[in-house]
Protein backbone atom coordinates (compact mmCIF):
# COMPACT_ATOMS: atom_id res chain seq x y z
CA UNK A 1 0.00 0.00 0.00
CA UNK A 2 1.20 3.46 -0.87
CA UNK A 3 0.79 6.31 1.33
CA UNK A 4 0.75 10.00 0.48
CA UNK A 5 1.98 12.55 2.52
CA UNK A 6 2.48 16.39 1.62
CA UNK A 7 2.24 19.51 2.78
CA UNK A 8 0.50 22.72 0.46
CA UNK A 9 1.77 25.63 0.56
CA UNK A 10 -0.18 29.18 -0.89
CA UNK A 11 2.46 31.11 -2.43
CA UNK A 12 2.70 34.26 -4.31
CA UNK A 13 4.81 33.24 -7.03
CA UNK A 14 7.11 30.22 -7.97
CA UNK A 15 9.84 32.80 -8.91
CA UNK A 16 11.42 33.32 -5.77
CA UNK A 17 10.64 29.30 -4.39
CA UNK A 18 12.43 28.18 -8.01
CA UNK A 19 15.53 30.21 -7.57
CA UNK A 20 15.82 29.26 -3.73
CA UNK A 21 15.48 25.55 -5.31
CA UNK A 22 18.73 26.07 -7.52
CA UNK A 23 20.18 28.13 -4.83
CA UNK A 24 20.09 24.65 -2.39
CA UNK A 25 21.16 22.37 -5.19
CA UNK A 26 17.50 20.81 -5.78
CA UNK A 27 16.98 18.50 -9.29
CA UNK A 28 14.81 20.03 -11.59
CA UNK A 29 12.78 16.43 -12.64
CA UNK A 30 11.04 18.64 -15.41
CA UNK A 31 7.24 19.98 -16.17
CA UNK A 32 3.97 19.29 -17.18
CA UNK A 33 0.96 20.33 -18.23
CA UNK A 34 -2.10 18.05 -16.65
CA UNK A 35 -5.64 18.00 -17.24
CA UNK A 36 -7.52 15.82 -14.57
CA UNK A 37 -10.41 14.21 -15.10
CA UNK A 38 -12.36 13.76 -11.32
CA UNK A 39 -14.99 10.91 -11.36
CA UNK A 40 -17.28 9.71 -8.82
CA UNK A 41 -20.88 8.07 -8.71
CA UNK A 42 -23.65 10.06 -9.65
CA UNK A 43 -25.05 10.33 -6.50
CA UNK A 44 -21.07 10.93 -4.75
CA UNK A 45 -20.85 8.39 -2.90
CA UNK A 46 -16.81 8.07 -3.50
CA UNK A 47 -16.57 11.62 -2.49
CA UNK A 48 -19.15 10.89 0.76
CA UNK A 49 -16.68 8.61 2.07
CA UNK A 50 -13.59 10.23 1.39
CA UNK A 51 -12.41 8.60 -1.94
CA UNK A 52 -11.12 9.75 -5.24
CA UNK A 53 -10.76 8.63 -8.80
CA UNK A 54 -9.07 11.06 -11.26
CA UNK A 55 -7.20 9.80 -14.56
CA UNK A 56 -4.58 12.50 -14.93
CA UNK A 57 -3.26 13.38 -18.47
CA UNK A 58 0.10 15.00 -18.18
CA UNK A 59 1.66 16.46 -21.20
CA UNK A 60 5.21 17.10 -20.47
CA UNK A 61 6.72 20.80 -21.74
CA UNK A 62 9.87 19.34 -22.62
CA UNK A 63 8.92 17.33 -25.45
CA UNK A 64 5.82 17.37 -25.81
CA UNK A 65 4.81 13.39 -24.98
CA UNK A 66 1.64 13.01 -22.89
CA UNK A 67 1.51 9.83 -20.18
CA UNK A 68 -1.66 9.24 -18.31
CA UNK A 69 -2.51 7.97 -15.32
CA UNK A 70 -5.45 6.36 -12.95
CA UNK A 71 -5.22 7.47 -9.60
CA UNK A 72 -7.55 5.77 -6.20
CA UNK A 73 -6.79 8.12 -3.17
CA UNK A 74 -8.32 6.88 -0.28
CA UNK A 75 -9.97 8.64 2.90
CA UNK A 76 -7.37 11.31 4.41
CA UNK A 77 -6.31 11.96 7.69
CA UNK A 78 -7.27 15.28 9.75
CA UNK A 79 -4.15 17.43 10.16
CA UNK A 80 -2.50 20.36 7.43
CA UNK A 81 -0.13 17.69 6.36
CA UNK A 82 -2.14 15.03 4.03
CA UNK A 83 -1.52 11.42 4.72
CA UNK A 84 -3.50 9.55 2.56
CA UNK A 85 -3.62 5.75 0.67
CA UNK A 86 -2.93 6.76 -3.08
CA UNK A 87 -2.93 3.89 -6.15
CA UNK A 88 -1.58 4.67 -9.53
CA UNK A 89 -1.67 2.99 -12.56
CA UNK A 90 -0.38 3.82 -15.89
CA UNK A 91 -3.46 4.04 -18.98
CA UNK A 92 -2.33 3.46 -22.56
CA UNK A 93 -6.05 5.13 -23.93
CA UNK A 94 -7.17 7.93 -21.57
CA UNK A 95 -10.08 8.87 -23.93
CA UNK A 96 -11.33 5.24 -24.41
CA UNK A 97 -10.61 4.61 -20.58
CA UNK A 98 -13.15 7.17 -19.53
CA UNK A 99 -15.58 5.88 -21.71
CA UNK A 100 -14.69 2.53 -20.21
CA UNK A 101 -15.32 3.94 -16.69
CA UNK A 102 -18.65 6.12 -17.97
CA UNK A 103 -19.92 2.62 -19.07
CA UNK A 104 -19.46 1.55 -15.78
CA UNK A 105 -21.20 4.65 -13.87
CA UNK A 106 -18.85 7.14 -12.97
CA UNK A 107 -19.28 10.46 -13.75
CA UNK A 108 -17.16 13.40 -14.33
CA UNK A 109 -17.20 15.99 -11.28
CA UNK A 110 -14.31 18.04 -12.38
CA UNK A 111 -12.14 18.47 -15.09
CA UNK A 112 -9.28 21.25 -14.76
CA UNK A 113 -5.81 21.91 -15.48
CA UNK A 114 -2.80 22.86 -13.72
CA UNK A 115 0.76 23.59 -14.82
CA UNK A 116 3.21 21.52 -12.56
CA UNK A 117 7.02 21.89 -12.00
CA UNK A 118 8.93 19.08 -10.20
CA UNK A 119 12.07 19.31 -8.04
CA UNK A 120 13.52 16.45 -5.86
CA UNK A 121 15.11 17.78 -3.09
CA UNK A 122 16.43 15.89 0.46
CA UNK A 123 14.47 12.87 -0.59
CA UNK A 124 10.96 14.74 -1.04
CA UNK A 125 9.52 15.79 -4.20
CA UNK A 126 8.90 19.37 -4.65
CA UNK A 127 5.95 20.35 -7.06
CA UNK A 128 5.53 24.12 -8.56
CA UNK A 129 1.91 23.81 -9.03
CA UNK A 130 -0.16 26.74 -10.72
CA UNK A 131 -3.76 24.90 -10.95
CA UNK A 132 -6.59 26.90 -12.83
CA UNK A 133 -8.16 29.67 -11.28
CA UNK A 134 -6.29 29.25 -7.80
CA UNK A 135 -3.11 30.52 -7.99
CA UNK A 136 0.50 29.10 -6.93
CA UNK A 137 1.48 26.61 -4.80
CA UNK A 138 4.13 24.27 -3.59
CA UNK A 139 3.59 21.31 -2.43
CA UNK A 140 6.57 19.07 -0.67
CA UNK A 141 5.74 15.28 -0.65
CA UNK A 142 8.02 12.80 1.88
CA UNK A 143 8.42 9.79 3.60
CA UNK A 144 6.65 11.57 6.64
CA UNK A 145 6.34 15.16 8.17
CA UNK A 146 9.65 15.43 9.36
CA UNK A 147 11.66 15.40 6.18
CA UNK A 148 8.71 17.65 4.88
CA UNK A 149 8.63 20.36 7.19
CA UNK A 150 12.80 20.37 7.34
CA UNK A 151 12.40 20.83 2.91
CA UNK A 152 10.07 23.40 3.73
CA UNK A 153 12.31 25.71 5.95
CA UNK A 154 15.47 24.78 3.41
CA UNK A 155 13.31 26.78 1.31
CA UNK A 156 12.50 29.75 3.39
CA UNK A 157 8.37 28.73 3.13
CA UNK A 158 8.01 28.86 7.20
CA UNK A 159 5.59 31.96 6.54
CA UNK A 160 3.84 30.67 4.14
CA UNK A 161 -0.18 30.05 4.25
CA UNK A 162 -0.88 25.99 4.56
CA UNK A 163 -3.79 25.35 2.44
CA UNK A 164 -5.30 21.81 4.13
CA UNK A 165 -8.18 21.53 1.20
CA UNK A 166 -7.57 20.08 -2.05
CA UNK A 167 -7.81 21.50 -5.25
CA UNK A 168 -10.38 19.43 -6.11
CA UNK A 169 -12.48 20.52 -3.38
CA UNK A 170 -11.40 24.40 -3.82
CA UNK A 171 -12.18 24.18 -7.61
CA UNK A 172 -15.49 22.75 -6.92
CA UNK A 173 -16.46 25.40 -4.62
CA UNK A 174 -15.41 28.01 -7.24
CA UNK A 175 -17.41 26.28 -9.81
CA UNK A 176 -20.51 26.58 -7.21
CA UNK A 177 -19.62 30.18 -6.27
CA UNK A 178 -18.92 31.18 -10.15
CA UNK A 179 -22.22 28.77 -11.12
CA UNK A 180 -19.97 26.81 -13.57
CA UNK A 181 -22.55 24.07 -13.95
CA UNK A 182 -20.08 21.71 -16.36
CA UNK A 183 -17.21 22.24 -13.93
CA UNK A 184 -14.64 22.43 -16.65
CA UNK A 185 -11.80 24.76 -16.25
CA UNK A 186 -8.71 25.39 -18.36
CA UNK A 187 -6.10 27.55 -19.02
CA UNK A 188 -7.85 28.43 -22.25
CA UNK A 189 -11.28 29.44 -21.00
CA UNK A 190 -9.72 31.85 -17.95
Amino acid sequence: MSIEIELKLRVESHNVVRGKLVEVGAERIGAVVETNHILDRPDGALRGQGFGLRVRVAEDQGTGESTTTFTFKGPRTPGVIKSREEIETLVSDSASFLKILARLGYVSILEYQKRRESWLLDGCRVELDEPTILGFFVEIEGDGEAPIRAVQRKLDLDAAIEEPRSYVSMLISHCKDAGIADRVLRFDSE
